[in-house]
Protein backbone atom coordinates (compact mmCIF):
# COMPACT_ATOMS: atom_id res chain seq x y z
CA UNK A 1 0.00 0.00 0.00
CA UNK A 2 1.17 3.51 -0.84
CA UNK A 3 -0.11 6.80 0.56
CA UNK A 4 -1.38 8.97 -2.29
CA UNK A 5 -2.91 12.44 -2.18
CA UNK A 6 -5.61 13.60 -4.56
CA UNK A 7 -6.67 17.22 -5.01
CA UNK A 8 -10.36 17.93 -5.51
CA UNK A 9 -11.72 21.06 -7.16
CA UNK A 10 -15.08 22.11 -8.59
CA UNK A 11 -16.80 25.37 -9.48
CA UNK A 12 -19.94 24.26 -11.35
CA UNK A 13 -23.07 22.51 -10.12
CA UNK A 14 -22.98 21.54 -6.44
CA UNK A 15 -19.26 21.35 -5.60
CA UNK A 16 -19.83 20.19 -2.01
CA UNK A 17 -22.00 17.28 -3.17
CA UNK A 18 -19.41 16.48 -5.86
CA UNK A 19 -16.73 16.32 -3.17
CA UNK A 20 -18.61 13.83 -1.01
CA UNK A 21 -19.45 11.73 -4.07
CA UNK A 22 -15.78 11.76 -5.12
CA UNK A 23 -14.70 10.60 -1.65
CA UNK A 24 -17.15 7.67 -1.87
CA UNK A 25 -15.99 6.76 -5.38
CA UNK A 26 -12.31 6.91 -4.37
CA UNK A 27 -12.98 4.73 -1.33
CA UNK A 28 -14.60 2.14 -3.63
CA UNK A 29 -11.58 1.80 -5.94
CA UNK A 30 -9.94 -1.64 -5.89
CA UNK A 31 -7.21 -1.97 -3.28
CA UNK A 32 -7.86 1.58 -2.08
CA UNK A 33 -9.29 3.25 0.98
CA UNK A 34 -9.74 6.89 1.92
CA UNK A 35 -7.81 7.54 5.13
CA UNK A 36 -8.34 11.30 5.48
CA UNK A 37 -10.00 14.25 3.81
CA UNK A 38 -9.44 17.92 4.40
CA UNK A 39 -11.99 20.59 5.00
CA UNK A 40 -13.40 22.33 1.97
CA UNK A 41 -11.72 25.59 0.99
CA UNK A 42 -12.98 28.37 -1.29
CA UNK A 43 -10.49 29.93 -3.71
CA UNK A 44 -10.57 32.11 -6.78
CA UNK A 45 -9.76 30.47 -10.13
CA UNK A 46 -6.06 30.64 -11.00
CA UNK A 47 -4.99 31.85 -14.43
CA UNK A 48 -8.47 32.74 -15.68
CA UNK A 49 -11.09 35.41 -14.98
CA UNK A 50 -14.88 35.42 -15.08
CA UNK A 51 -15.49 32.06 -13.43
CA UNK A 52 -17.12 31.19 -10.11
CA UNK A 53 -14.88 30.46 -7.14
CA UNK A 54 -13.76 26.90 -6.60
CA UNK A 55 -14.27 24.59 -3.67
CA UNK A 56 -11.05 22.65 -3.10
CA UNK A 57 -9.90 19.87 -0.81
CA UNK A 58 -7.32 17.11 -0.57
CA UNK A 59 -8.05 13.43 -0.01
CA UNK A 60 -5.49 10.96 1.36
CA UNK A 61 -5.64 7.39 0.07
CA UNK A 62 -3.87 4.21 0.95
CA UNK A 63 -3.80 2.36 -2.35
CA UNK A 64 -2.37 -0.68 -4.04
CA UNK A 65 -2.91 1.01 -7.42
CA UNK A 66 0.18 2.16 -9.29
CA UNK A 67 0.21 5.82 -10.37
CA UNK A 68 -1.03 5.30 -13.95
CA UNK A 69 -4.03 3.10 -13.04
CA UNK A 70 -4.89 5.50 -10.21
CA UNK A 71 -4.78 8.45 -12.62
CA UNK A 72 -6.99 6.54 -15.06
CA UNK A 73 -9.48 5.89 -12.23
CA UNK A 74 -9.49 9.62 -11.35
CA UNK A 75 -10.20 10.52 -14.97
CA UNK A 76 -13.03 7.96 -15.12
CA UNK A 77 -14.61 9.43 -11.96
CA UNK A 78 -14.37 12.91 -13.51
CA UNK A 79 -15.96 11.68 -16.74
CA UNK A 80 -18.76 9.87 -14.92
CA UNK A 81 -19.47 13.06 -12.99
CA UNK A 82 -19.99 15.08 -16.17
CA UNK A 83 -16.55 16.68 -16.41
CA UNK A 84 -16.08 18.38 -19.77
CA UNK A 85 -12.82 19.68 -21.18
CA UNK A 86 -14.14 22.23 -23.67
CA UNK A 87 -11.05 24.44 -23.40
CA UNK A 88 -8.00 24.79 -21.12
CA UNK A 89 -8.90 26.10 -17.66
CA UNK A 90 -12.64 25.62 -18.33
CA UNK A 91 -14.94 25.65 -15.30
CA UNK A 92 -15.63 22.16 -14.03
CA UNK A 93 -18.08 20.02 -12.11
CA UNK A 94 -15.22 17.89 -10.78
CA UNK A 95 -11.46 17.93 -11.06
CA UNK A 96 -9.29 15.25 -9.44
CA UNK A 97 -5.52 15.65 -9.64
CA UNK A 98 -2.97 13.14 -8.42
CA UNK A 99 -0.68 15.27 -6.25
CA UNK A 100 1.58 12.66 -4.68
CA UNK A 101 2.00 8.89 -4.88
CA UNK A 102 4.32 7.95 -2.05
CA UNK A 103 7.76 9.35 -2.83
CA UNK A 104 7.43 8.65 -6.56
CA UNK A 105 8.83 11.11 -9.08
CA UNK A 106 7.34 10.46 -12.52
CA UNK A 107 7.52 12.54 -15.70
CA UNK A 108 5.75 10.70 -18.49
CA UNK A 109 3.32 11.86 -21.16
CA UNK A 110 0.04 12.50 -19.35
CA UNK A 111 1.42 11.73 -15.87
CA UNK A 112 3.56 13.94 -13.68
CA UNK A 113 4.03 13.15 -10.01
CA UNK A 114 4.42 15.17 -7.89
CA UNK A 115 1.85 17.40 -9.58
CA UNK A 116 4.04 19.97 -11.36
CA UNK A 117 2.34 23.10 -9.99
CA UNK A 118 1.11 22.00 -6.58
CA UNK A 119 3.92 23.85 -4.78
CA UNK A 120 2.63 27.12 -6.31
CA UNK A 121 -0.99 26.73 -5.21
CA UNK A 122 -2.37 27.43 -1.77
CA UNK A 123 -5.57 25.56 -2.70
CA UNK A 124 -3.51 22.36 -2.89
CA UNK A 125 -0.96 22.92 -0.11
CA UNK A 126 -3.22 24.27 2.64
CA UNK A 127 -5.66 21.33 2.57
CA UNK A 128 -2.72 18.92 2.26
CA UNK A 129 -1.07 20.47 5.32
CA UNK A 130 -4.36 20.17 7.21
CA UNK A 131 -4.48 16.38 6.85
CA UNK A 132 -0.72 15.75 6.85
CA UNK A 133 1.26 18.53 8.58
CA UNK A 134 4.51 16.63 7.90
CA UNK A 135 3.86 16.22 4.15
CA UNK A 136 6.79 16.78 1.83
CA UNK A 137 6.97 17.18 -1.93
CA UNK A 138 9.87 15.28 -3.52
CA UNK A 139 12.28 17.79 -4.99
CA UNK A 140 10.54 20.75 -3.34
CA UNK A 141 10.60 20.13 0.41
CA UNK A 142 8.22 20.32 3.32
CA UNK A 143 4.73 21.64 2.58
CA UNK A 144 4.83 23.71 5.79
CA UNK A 145 7.97 25.47 4.54
CA UNK A 146 6.39 26.18 1.12
CA UNK A 147 3.13 27.66 2.43
CA UNK A 148 4.46 31.09 3.56
CA UNK A 149 5.39 31.95 -0.04
CA UNK A 150 1.72 31.51 -0.98
CA UNK A 151 0.30 33.80 1.72
CA UNK A 152 -0.93 36.27 -0.91
CA UNK A 153 -3.30 33.74 -2.49
CA UNK A 154 -6.88 34.18 -1.29
CA UNK A 155 -8.23 30.98 0.23
CA UNK A 156 -10.73 30.43 3.02
CA UNK A 157 -11.99 27.39 4.86
CA UNK A 158 -15.68 26.77 4.20
CA UNK A 159 -17.61 26.20 7.43
CA UNK A 160 -19.75 23.08 7.48
CA UNK A 161 -22.78 22.20 9.64
CA UNK A 162 -20.45 20.05 11.78
CA UNK A 163 -18.41 23.19 12.59
CA UNK A 164 -21.54 24.99 13.81
CA UNK A 165 -22.50 22.05 16.02
CA UNK A 166 -19.04 22.07 17.62
CA UNK A 167 -19.28 25.80 18.36
CA UNK A 168 -22.69 25.56 20.01
CA UNK A 169 -22.17 22.23 21.78
CA UNK A 170 -18.59 21.91 23.09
Amino acid sequence: MVRAYVAFGANLGDPAAAFFEAVQRLDALPGTRVVARSSLYRSAPVGVAGQPDYLNAVIALDTALAPRPLLEALLAIEHDSGRRRDFPMAPRTLDLDLLLHGDAVIDEPGLQVPHPRMHERAFALLPLAEIDPAASIPGRGAVAALLPALAGQAIERVPTPADSARRTHP
